[in-house]
């Protein structure tokens, strides 16, 4: 699966996160701080990862900053992207199930490597749910995503 990562820093976990997504298979598309040249301010890295998942160049995308929420407020302002600040495993498999998330947003200052390999286990175990109530949640999110008002 083709997923793109973003950091606004180059950070140990940033870079570990890379490297477990190529060692889990995956091919990894880098912005901001993880690749020369690019714009590292959370919100530019953040919105560029999360326009490749709208426009479907990357399945998915993990965005990092260092708490975590401006890389997911940034990634939810693309139409399409449905991004879960993650800080546990529990939370991206409820992501996954109950939000059908499809961008990971991570803390750098609070993820560690065990945690960090337990949140991607629970990540990419998970999918969408099929639950009735979960799917209407996730249409609604569509409809705000079409600029129409929610009932």
């Amino acid at each position: 699966m083709r997923i793109s990562v973003s950091s606004d820093m180059d950070e140990p976990v940033a870079r570990l996160l890379v490297t477990e997504l190529r060692d889990r298979g995956h091919e990894v598309l880098t912005h901001g701080a993880l690749r020369a040249g690019d714009d590292p301010q959370w919100a530019a890295c953040s919105s560029a990862a999360a326009r490749d998942v709208a426009d479907g160049t990357s399945a998915m995308a993990v965005v990092c900053c260092w708490t975590g929420t401006g890389a997911s407020i940034a990634a939810n302002k693309v139409p399409g992207v449905r991004a879960a600040l993650c800080t546990d495993a529990y939370t991206a498999d409820g992501a996954r199930r109950w939000n059908d998330a499809n961008v990971l947003a991570l803390s750098l200052r609070l993820t560690s490597e065990p945690v960090l390999k337990e949140i991607l286990d629970a990540w990419f175990a998970g999918q969408a749910g099929e639950d009735a109530e979960d799917r209407g949640n996730v249409a609604r999110i569509e409809q705000l995503d079409d600029g129409r008002a929610l009932p």
